[in-house]
């Protein structure tokens, strides 16, 4: 029964992280470009210009927050490859040597 609840485990750990990456940061992309849409005036293309400058900040934290998604992936790829891991000891990611076994 033990073996049950541990992949039962792994497979709730999957799916968060599919959910997150896979669908997560598309969506994080569609509320940016909605931003960005904010920003520009919502009635744009019929003349009805109503700006709002909020757009523009939505749009700059969603992206920063996708860029930073990806560099993460990014550095955790070359990390694996150079025989080191990604750790979150400091503020930023960092590259530290893999424990021996």
């Amino acid at each position: 029964m033990d073996m049950v609840s541990l992949a039962l485990q792994g497979a709730w750990k999957v799916l968060a992280a599919g959910l997150i990456l896979g669908a997560g940061l598309p969506i994080l992309y569609a509320f940016g470009v909605r931003g960005l849409a904010m920003a520009q005036g919502v009635g744009a293309i019929v003349g009805d210009v109503k700006a709002k400058p909020i757009g523009k900040v939505i749009w700059y934290a969603a992206l920063l927050v996708i860029l930073l998604a990806v560099a993460y992936g990014i550095s955790f790829i070359v990390a694996t490859g150079l025989g080191k891991q990604v750790t979150f000891d400091h503020v930023i990611p960092w590259f530290v040597d893999k424990p021996k076994k």
